[in-house]
């Protein structure tokens, strides 16, 4: 795996992301994750560049990302955290998202922007999992909520 220990977790690189995720582009919104605490935590980082597909028509002259991608951008963060904490088989399972509570969007993410994704683990019971996250850019709140999802077996 490709994965290094820090002083605050261990770093997950792109090679590992596409081997516990089953997302692809265009829909593929985490390029790695950062201090990845097993059960506990981790931190995704998106590269926000004007290439992205949505910008075209959100909105032509002035992009912004949707909030319902940055949502969906921590909710791929915290199926990573699941992924490595329950060795999940993409062949085999996927992590499925069940719920988002409490979303406030702060202000906009726009090309160019580091979205840095604290996720931290409210609770876990076997299978499910809740999370706390936010995105944030250069240190400034730019959205927040709780969410939560599960592993399930891929179907036939």
């Amino acid at each position: 795996m490709s994965e290094q220990q820090t002083s605050s977790g261990v770093s997950i690189e792109i090679a590992e992301v596409l081997q516990r995720l089953p997302h692809r582009y265009p829909f593929l919104l985490i390029d790695r994750a950062t201090d990845y605490i097993a059960n506990t935590s981790i931190r995704g980082i998106k590269n926000v560049t004007i290439n992205e597909p949505f910008f075209p028509g959100h909105f032509p002259g002035a992009p912004v990302m949707p909030g319902v991608l940055q949502i969906e951008a921590l909710a791929q963060t915290g199926a990573l955290l699941m992924s490595k904490t329950l060795e999940a088989d993409i062949s085999k399972h996927l992590i499925l998202f069940m719920s988002v509570e409490s979303a406030r969007f702060k202000r906009p993410v726009m090309p160019g922007d580091v979205m840095e994704m604290p996720v931290e683990v409210l609770f876990q019971r076997r299978n499910i999992f809740k999370f706390r996250g936010r995105v944030e850019v250069r240190g400034e709140l730019a959205t927040e909520c709780e969410f939560a999802a599960m592993k399930a077996d891929r179907p036939a």
